[in-house]
């Protein structure tokens, strides 16, 4: 199938009026901006802002405000009560973060998708890749197996038109991706239908799209050598095995935090780092969906250091196994042994590597590879749980891993995601939904089933509390301080939330099992 062409962003299509209004600071964040729709074409609005901006009375908010359609927050004058209980609350809420099939809008920044699906809340008023897994998971609680199947076919028709699953459906995300999570919904729809004789098996139905997922994460890895060593997203080690980074072509700004980016360069500029790749290294590490964190630093409290672009992570690599032992399921099932066995080969090469590159004997943790020092990362963070999760790490390592959490991850509110207190949102004092559930179900795997209950439950109470205090399910919480609701980040927390009601949902349900 032919891909589509990408659309262009609006930083792409505006012309000087995009950074005119980015750094006017009219609005009060950057992401406001790109989704505002052009009442004009792109190119007669911008014939029009530079016949106009010359005049003395001219207005840039007013201008913007007669000729853009500013974009709704429909979440935000939805009213909790307090009064239900928090499952109670997110099972209501799921209707308010619903967002039917898109119409096709001449100038927005939307990429338009042809089924329903769920936006986290807040600002982010589109699809986003990985939030979508753990959303799913909550929806499955909730019985809402519709939304589920149709925001899988929602990232079918993506990698369908563009030959992957981009960061969400906006036009300013089609040049990176985010943690591969559509084997893992693929799965989990297997799950669900298994109980049902009428239904296809999901590994099938899906098996071109998760094949072209791979395609894209592994583009390029023939053209690698010892001389040539990075190539896009794929890394050969000094020990001839491939691996997986995270990279975006793109050496500017993101237009949907240009300010914050912009100013963050003329920083940089005066300190003589080179902006590009700052730029180059910033979107990498948006696409590692951990934006932003210090273990992309080199410099622990320093984002102008980020060079995620450098790193092989090893929670991409684990998703990665995850998709090729998928790949391998789906094509036995599809009755196609001998690429069953490829896949097979790919699986088990890419697991040893794991483990080759990224344990740590003296730490007991698994670390992040560092391509310019040819050694691990320091970096202590939930990353490392990730061969739990997918089953990857020997027993050995689990119990080397399970200490190090219990004495130093675990806090009053649940997991922190890493042990520097950066100012970032992926840092010391903050946990996340994704990363509980990473957890919880990497130590249930491996019998640690108190540590994860205990975990689980700080996690929970922590919620309550705060929906019970504010009315909200946020995006991230302050796991280590119970009196504050969040700490560090690029823009004030979000409510709503994708992917906090999901994994409350499914980590709520596992406590009832019991």
């Amino acid at each position: 199938m032919a891909q589509l062409t990408r659309p262009q962003s609006p930083d792409e299509l505006f012309g000087n009026l995009f950074p005119d209004v980015q750094l006017s600071k009219i609005f009060p964040d950057s992401k406001t901006f790109v989704d505002c729709v052009p009442k004009l074409a792109p190119a007669d609005l911008v014939a029009l802002y530079e016949a106009e901006k010359v005049k003395p009375e001219f207005d840039l908010r007013a201008f913007v405000d007669t000729y853009f359609i500013l974009p709704h927050r429909p979440a935000s004058d939805y009213v909790s009560d307090t009064s239900l209980s928090t499952t109670e609350h997110v099972n209501q809420l799921w209707d308010h973060l619903t967002r039917p099939a898109d119409p096709s809008v001449d100038g927005s920044s939307r990429v338009p998708l042809p089924y329903p699906y769920i936006v986290p809340g807040g600002r982010f008023r589109e699809i986003f890749y990985w939030d979508s897994y753990f959303t799913m998971l909550g929806l499955k609680q909730s019985g809402r197996v519709d939304l589920i199947r149709s925001m899988i076919n929602n990232f079918a028709y993506l990698v369908d038109e563009f030959g992957f699953v981009p960061n969400g459906n906006r036009s300013y995300f089609l040049t990176r991706s985010q943690p591969p999570f559509f084997a893992l919904m693929v799965q989990l729809l297997a799950k669900i239908d298994s109980t049902s004789p009428d239904e296809s098996n999901a590994l099938v139905t899906y098996l071109p799209q998760l094949q072209r997922e791979h395609e894209f994460w592994m583009s390029c890895q023939e053209e690698l050598s010892a001389d040539t060593p990075i190539r896009q997203r794929v890394v050969r080690l000094l020990n001839g095995s491939i691996l997986n980074r995270y990279w975006d072509d793109m050496t500017t700004p993101r237009p949907e935090a240009y300010l914050a980016e912009y100013q963050l360069a003329e920083e940089a500029k005066r300190i003589g780092v080179d902006t590009n790749a700052l730029h180059h290294h910033l979107r990498a590490a948006c696409e590692s969906g951990w934006d932003f964190s210090s273990r992309w630093f080199t410099e622990t409290n320093t984002l102008v250091t980020s060079h995620a672009a450098d790193i092989v992570p090893v929670d991409l690599n684990c998703v990665l196994y995850f998709l090729e032992t998928t790949l391998q399921q789906a094509y036995e099932l599809a009755n196609k042994p001998e690429k069953a066995e490829a896949l097979n080969k790919l699986a088990t090469a890419r697991k040893q590597s794991i483990q080759n590159t990224f344990w740590n004997d003296e730490t007991g943790f698994f670390h992040d590879y560092d391509t310019i020092t040819n050694q691990k990362t320091s970096a202590l963070t939930l990353a490392s749980v990730f061969p739990m999760f997918f089953g990857i790490a020997t027993p050995e390592q689990a119990g080397c891993i399970h200490e190090r959490l219990k004495a130093d991850f675990l806090q009053a509110g649940g997991w922190v995601t890493t042990l520097v207190q950066s100012g970032q949102q992926w840092d010391w004092p903050n946990g996340w939904a994704p990363l509980q559930w990473i957890v919880y179900k990497g130590l249930m795997n491996y019998g640690f089933v108190e540590t994860a209950h205990e975990g689980r439950d700080r996690w929970l109470a922590l919620n309550d509390k705060v929906f019970k205090a504010t009315g909200k399910m946020t995006e991230k919480y302050n796991v280590v301080d119970a009196a504050l609701t969040t700490g560090g980040g690029k823009y004030p927390n979000q409510d709503g939330f994708g992917w906090t009601n999901g994994v409350y949902l499914a980590l709520f349900s596992e406590r009832t099992k019991e």
